[in-house]
């Protein structure tokens, strides 16, 4: 391990874990200033918005069982509170389907396809999905086909050529993929499922959620295709600032999960207190508009910036490339002692020579200091 670890470092790979302090769209680190931060989830300022936070302590104050900090219990057990049934029936209307809860994204995406999926399946995921994904479709004991990162040619060509094979097709993808800030081309993946009557989609909106869509629930929602979707992962997570993600599908899934997803049934379920900061997000989603506005504002004035010209990214995460990794952890490092914190992202986590700092925009960001920060990138 001792050698790994050198070999780790020699490449500029190295990761330690680092505890800070946050104040709003502001970071410190231990022995550091102040810094913007650049490299937070919160896309819609809620995690640190303090006015909401007092609002909810009020109206939870009396609810019994409310402020527990711990379920103590898998859900199949004594962990399901109330709170559990009302936030899956709320998050259900949203979407006009059925809701489930799980304690993260992570336990989603390693959970549902290893349930739903057999060997006489065929899962086609896209080159770039998130970690969870992959690992999921590890788990599970369906043959796996990797295409090329939004390439609906060869997408198109591999139904083609093997669809009529396979009891289920599942596609996987992001609609938001989380490293490039690029969106999968969803319309496109529904006239895909509607020529082939045993094709699935599953589709993580974990980056979308909150951000996009008339009501914040996701690119499926901006297409106007959340009926023509099998399974869409949301999180509580990044924009709704809380813990714990969903997945959207049919009643007759949701019991077939509850009955058979390990990362369901073998973990301890969510403190109630959490699912009941998410319920109250959820009923206020609609009245994020003015975020979602100011977000897409500096989203423009990054896409007008001349280092940004040639980026892919259609979204609020917006890739700065550098490609060699320890240039990279150099570039963050001069931005972080000149104020702004901008994690460098390396392989594993991307693939090798695209290191890249990844700036995640938040609708809280000073729009005086983002152009401040734009003239230190070249």
């Amino acid at each position: 391990m001792k050698e790994k670890l050198e070999q780790i470092k020699t490449n500029g790979q190295y990761r330690s874990l680092r505890s800070n302090t946050q104040d709003g769209a502001y970071i410190v680190l231990p022995d550091s200033k102040e810094m913007l931060n650049l490299s937070s989830n919160d896309y819609l300022g809620i995690a640190s918005n303090k006015k909401l936070q007092e609002e909810f302590y009020q109206t939870i104050a009396a609810e019994s069982n409310a402020l527990r900090l711990s379920a103590s219990s898998s859900r199949l057990l004594t962990g399901n509170f109330s709170i559990y049934d009302k936030c899956e029936q709320y998050l259900g209307g949203l979407y006009s389907k059925t809701a489930l809860i799980f304690n993260s994204g992570y336990h989603a995406n390693t959970g549902i396809l290893p349930s739903l999926t057999t060997n006489k399946d065929l899962i086609l995921a896209d080159k770039l999905v998130h970690a969870s994904i992959i690992d999921g479709i590890r788990l599970s004991s369906a043959e796996c086909i990797r295409f090329k990162h939004n390439d609906m040619l060869q997408l198109e060509r591999i139904l083609k050529e093997r669809a009529h094979l396979y009891e289920h097709v599942w596609i996987a993808t992001e609609s938001i993929f989380s490293m490039d800030g690029d969106i999968a081309d969803l319309p496109k993946l529904v006239q895909l499922k509607k020529a082939y009557p045993n094709v699935m989609l599953y589709i993580d909106e974990a980056h979308a959620v909150g951000v996009r869509g008339k009501r914040g629930l996701g690119l499926c929602e901006e297409f106007n295709i959340v009926s023509d979707i099998d399974f869409i992962i949301g999180t509580f997570g990044k924009a709704l600032a809380g813990i714990g993600a969903y997945v959207i599908c049919k009643p007759e899934y949701k019991e077939w999960l509850i009955n058979t997803m390990r990362t369901l049934i073998f973990t301890t379920a969510l403190p109630p207190i959490n699912l009941h900061w998410s319920l109250f997000i959820l009923k206020r989603l609609d009245s994020f508009e003015k975020e979602r506005t100011e977000l897409n504002n500096l989203i423009s004035l990054f896409r007008k910036n001349v280092h940004f010209e040639n980026t892919i990214s259609q979204s609020h995460i917006i890739p700065f490339m550098i490609g060699d990794s320890k240039k990279a952890v150099e570039k963050s490092e001069d931005l972080q002692s000149k104020g702004y914190f901008a994690l460098a992202v390396r392989p594993p986590t991307v693939p090798q020579n695209t290191s890249r700092l990844r700036l995640s925009l938040r609708s809280d960001l000073p729009i005086e200091e983002i152009k401040k920060f734009l003239t230190l990138l070249d």
